[in-house]
């Protein structure tokens, strides 16, 4: 046997190995999250009041019994699970109050088809500021856990939070970047305004001196109109110029023209 081929049947064998590896790696489908009022965004010590829908909960290798573990960053968090049968008829219910996690014990004997979670709790303090990527805590997170070991996370839920003056600083700098977009787009100078942008950005990220960071980056912001202004105004002068060259131009032609028409014919 060539050495060619008899590195082409090694190769082969390979991909085999690590095909086969892979697919009994691979986890299977798990249960499905649905969720009904989670918020893109909340302030802080705020009440959040969310619900969440669990189907499919013996999909794939997930077995016929298991646990689910939910999790929260919400202060003073207050859990209600519900389980229900196929005919949507509820088989039993647990509750715990003031506390990050609550665990639910999941039967297919039980006949249990759905499990309807619902959490309330207040919108914690933030703990880092951050502009971008936005500061986050984690509203919910669902876990599958196994009798015999083992756990897959089914769902994660992150909302931004914020204070009133964090928020405030955030709109200004927000507003000032979009100032310096158009102005950038219209050819004018934006270095000022950038400085100043990235000036209010490590102010806010700083997570104390909000009301200085919104007041540089109005700044910035001005310095951006500003400067769409200038530009705006030179792209009308120019345009002015060129016009009246146009006009000047055409005046000297004509002139032109008639000095060099001969005299008329008087037989004409």
């Amino acid at each position: 046997m060539s050495w060619s081929r008899s590195s082409s049947l090694v190769l082969v064998a390979l991909l085999a190995v690590v095909g086969v590896t892979l697919l009994v790696a691979s986890p299977g489908a798990a249960a499905t999250v649905d969720d009904d009022g989670v918020p893109d965004e909340a302030q802080v010590n705020d009440s959040v009041s969310v619900e969440f829908t669990l189907s499919d909960l013996y999909e794939g290798d997930t077995p016929r019994e298991w646990t689910l573990v939910a999790d929260t960053e919400l202060d003073n968090a207050d859990w209600t699970i519900r389980r229900f049968d196929g005919g949507g008829d509820q088989v039993g219910s647990s509750t715990e109050t003031a506390n990050a996690t609550a665990e639910q014990f999941v039967s297919a004997d039980e006949n249990v088809v759905t499990v309807e979670v619902e959490l309330r709790g207040d919108v914690p303090d933030v703990e880092e500021f951050s502009y971008e990527p936005r500061q986050t805590f984690t509203l919910a997170t669902f876990t599958e856990q196994r009798p015999g070991g083992g756990e897959t996370v089914l769902e994660t839920y992150e909302t931004h939070h914020f204070t009133e003056a964090s928020q405030s600083a955030r709109q200004a700098i927000d507003d000032a970047q979009a100032a310096i977009d158009e102005a950038d787009e219209a050819g004018g100078d934006v270095s000022d305004a950038e400085g100043d942008l990235e000036t209010a950005i490590a102010l806010y990220n700083g997570g104390v001196e909000f009301g200085q960071a919104q007041s540089v980056a109005e700044n910035a912001q001005d310095e951006a109109e500003d400067a769409e202004s200038g530009a705006e105004l030179r792209s009308l002068l120019l345009w002015g110029v060129g016009a009246l060259l146009v006009v000047v131009v055409i005046a000297g032609v004509a002139y032109w023209y008639r000095q060099n028409q001969g005299p008329a014919d008087p037989l004409g």
